[in-house]
């Protein structure tokens, strides 16, 4: 995974008396002590930790956790209607960005894998500090077919299909056929990207493609596998129907985005292929309140239904499958303040630790970052959120812009600290 420096610094702190929430559990591990420096986690103990020269933090009756990983996002989608996104200026939307992305800092997640749009100057911006947020992993532009999930330009827009692949706020690329495809792949990873999103299916935003829409031959798809694996990384896709999945898992598709009509017999064959899924429910609830308020067009209102009611099926349907589920939000525009929510809607079908799981150390694992992020151990990067109160008790105490998080740290800076009053 290539790293951005920061020269931002950090204290040596001196976490006591804390109960330890990683999602590896049903309860918390307690009376931990957590010795960073540095920007790392350095000691992990059940027993006294000697450590004079570092502040010591008593979280006595508080949950210590790694920092949240949303393995589905777009920074810079700043309205549901993408099309007109895709048609500002660079500079607006990276404007428009920053809040985005401050937000979802203050909501406890320091790493964000975004599918579709932001480039490496946005990422560049964050690692520098120029920019508050999470650190961002990138796949530059999506890849999408003429008509696909990711063509905006309407039944009657004829304009050239390659208007928008350069511009910020666009989501993805147009490209067809096997020799388009390999260059695309090739292009988005000189560009920075550190995996390839493929549209493999019909979308609810896009004007022209049905949900159960077959996107790319499967000699395309075979083709960006193979380009991405010679880059060593891997291919992430947008999937709803079942017979897309298959289709994908069967082309080496590794990270299944969304999944909402995945049948148990899929699941389980891209379990055994060592695929993992990215479910994003919480999208389709607030597309389904808000789209048309925030400028989603109706005929893309009209497809929410046809993936919205089948999702927490899915997701019981993954886990008796063994197929492992990270945590996504898939939020466009004035809706990602509600990013949060996906655990208490994971919640309602799955246990209280497997949901916080999907956003560390399953997380962590998809990003292939496992041992950097998503956990508390020596070595590991040192973000981390102090929660007051049980998360596995109370999901709810991860939902409300972060006001139940008295300290968020990344990269052993605390960005919001209460517990110094």
């Amino acid at each position: 995974m290539t790293e951005l420096s920061s020269s931002r610094s950090s204290q040596a702190v001196l976490f006591r008396n804390a109960d330890v929430v990683d999602g590896s559990s049903s309860e918390p591990r307690t009376g931990v002590q957590v010795l960073v420096e540095n920007g790392r986690i350095v000691q992990v103990a059940d027993e006294s930790i000697d450590a004079p020269h570092a502040r010591v933090v008593d979280l006595q009756g508080r949950t210590l956790m790694p920092g949240l990983i949303d393995c589905h996002v777009h920074v810079i989608a700043t309205t549901a209607d993408l099309g007109a996104n895709a048609l500002l200026p660079d500079s607006l939307i990276a404007a428009r960005a920053t809040p985005l992305l401050k937000g979802m800092l203050m909501r406890g997640f320091t790493t964000v894998r975004d599918v579709g749009g932001a480039d490496r100057g946005i990422q560049q911006a964050v690692a520098e500090g120029h920019f508050v947020g999470p650190q961002l992993v990138i796949c530059g532009k999506a890849l999408s077919q003429t008509g696909g999930h990711n063509d905006y330009r309407g039944f009657y827009d004829e304009r050239d299909d390659q208007y928008q692949t350069r511009r910020l706020g666009s989501m993805g690329r147009i490209c067809d056929g096997v020799e388009s495809v390999r260059r695309a792949v090739r292009q988005e990873i000189k560009a920075g990207a550190q995996f390839i999103k493929v549209m493999a299916n019909g979308g609810v935003s896009s004007p022209s493609d049905p949900i159960d829409f077959l996107s790319f031959s499967v000699a395309e798809l075979e083709t960006i596998v193979e380009e991405a694996s010679n880059a060593q990384t891997y291919v992430s896709a947008h999937l709803y129907t079942d017979e897309a999945i298959r289709r994908a898992v069967k082309a080496g598709v590794h990270s299944l985005e969304h999944c909402n009509l995945i049948t148990f017999e899929t699941a389980q064959l891209a379990a055994e292929r060592g695929a993992m899924a990215c479910p994003t429910l919480v999208t389709y609830e607030r597309l389904k309140a808000e789209g048309a308020e925030y400028g989603l067009k109706p005929e893309s209102v009209a497809k929410i239904d046809d993936v919205r009611l089948a999702g927490l099926e899915s997701l019981q349907t993954m886990r008796e499958a063994g197929l492992p589920m990270a945590f996504g939000t898939d939020l466009l525009g004035e809706m990602q303040p509600h990013q949060s929510e996906e655990f208490v809607i994971r919640a309602q079908v799955l246990p209280p630790h497997e949901v916080i799981r999907s956003a560390t150390l399953t997380a962590a694992k998809l990003l292939r970052m496992e041992g950097e992020i998503g956990c508390i151990a020596p070595g590991a990067r040192a973000d981390l959120i102090v929660v007051d109160g049980n998360p596995l008790e109370d999901m709810r105490l991860l939902t409300g812009q972060g006001e139940h998080l008295s300290l968020i740290m990344q990269s052993g800076r605390a960005v919001k600290d209460r517990l110094s009053r």
